[in-house]
């Protein structure tokens, strides 16, 4: 309800009113009501045989307590004997207008005139479905609304930075799209009367396959290795994996898992012909891409010449020259001193 109470003057004068007009909602019996007190203290009636009326630009709506109106939610409220106020129920932009209330005394007739503001809270009305669009592209977003004032319409891509599209109002253009402004655009309807609307719109950027990451591997004969391939992509990429010109399957002790963005291809039991190249293809139907791994031995070290004992004279230096063969570091111990080397 919305009770509006004009400044006391002349009856000649004329005074702004302002009334918000709220949308019924199901889970809410909002009356929308405007209270319009057009003639009080400085306008009051000189007596009881005083005529008084109220009109609009359409016409007469009461001469006396006599309704001209059809309009049903229009009725007199009266307070005291003197009091003459036009009472207007669930307000409507068609009732913005000037109110006159006239009133006919013993001396002279006098007038007191009124301009209804009808406010509107922001809603929007339209906006863009949810959109697919490929890489480069340019795409059109829309966001139309209602509301008295015309509210202010905003963009905003809603990521980290919540970047703002300045200026845009109704429609938000985006050339040359990328997958960097793919997401969610929230749209924003705003004016003074109340809270904003506000809407989303799902933009989803396809592109083609790109390999993120790709790692070879070393393996040791008769155990488990995978090597692993991830790629980014929309939609999501199909993976297959290659041995030289060869697709591979999950047999043999071979398995191949794929999710969303990245596949494994693992060798249950690794023996000589596992070892060598394999190609991880990434493809979608925009475009397909590849990375080569490989699946190294691990070689084991050893000392090809072992060591024999050897007797010095007390207080002689030796010098000892050990060759690593394999792939991993090696260190070299002098018994009893409890220091080693790295060769």
């Amino acid at each position: 309800m919305a009770i509006i109470h004009p400044a006391y003057n002349y009856c000649s004068s004329l005074v702004l009113l302002k009334a918000i007009m709220y949308r019924m909602n199901a889970d809410a019996d909002m009356a929308k009501v405007l209270m319009l007190f057009f003639c009080s203290a400085r306008c009051v009636v000189e007596d009881k045989n005083s005529k008084v009326a109220w009109l609009n630009r359409s016409g007469i709506i009461f001469a006396g307590h006599d309704k001209w109106s059809l309009d049903p939610r229009v009725e007199l409220e009266k307070r005291h004997s003197l009091e003459y106020s036009l009472r207007i129920q669930k307000v409507d932009v068609y009732d913005e207008g000037s109110y006159t209330c006239s009133v006919q005394t013993q001396h002279e007739p006098k007038t007191s005139q009124v301009y209804l503001i009808v406010q509107v809270p922001p809603k929007i009305s339209n906006i863009s479905s949810d959109v697919t669009v490929n890489e480069g592209s340019n795409v059109t977003l829309v966001c139309m609304a209602n509301g008295r004032p015309e509210p202010v319409i905003t963009w905003r891509h809603l990521t980290p930075t919540g970047r703002e599209f300045e200026g845009e109002e109704e429609y938000l253009e985006i050339l040359g799209i990328t997958r960097e402004q793919s997401g969610k655009y929230e749209c924003k309807a705003a004016n003074e009367v109340s809270s904003a609307d506000v809407k989303q719109v799902k933009v989803t950027v396809n592109y083609p396959p790109t390999i993120t990451e790709s790692k070879s591997n070393e393996a040791t004969t008769g155990r488990k290795a995978s090597l692993k391939c991830e790629a980014s992509a929309v939609p999501a990429p199909d993976f297959e994996w290659y041995r030289d010109d060869t697709r591979i399957n999950s047999a043999n002790g071979l398995e191949i898992k794929s999710t969303e963005g990245q596949s494994s291809l693992t060798v249950t039991n690794v023996t000589e012909e596992h070892y060598g190249n394999y190609t991880c293809v990434a493809a979608n139907n925009l475009g397909v891409t590849n990375a080569s791994l490989v699946l190294f031995k691990r070689v084991s070290p050893t000392i090809p010449h072992p060591i024999q004992g050897i007797k010095l004279p007390k207080k002689s230096s030796v010098r000892f020259a050990a060759e690593n063969v394999g792939t991993m570091p090696q260190r070299v111990r002098r018994p009893g001193s409890g220091m080693d080397r790295k060769c």
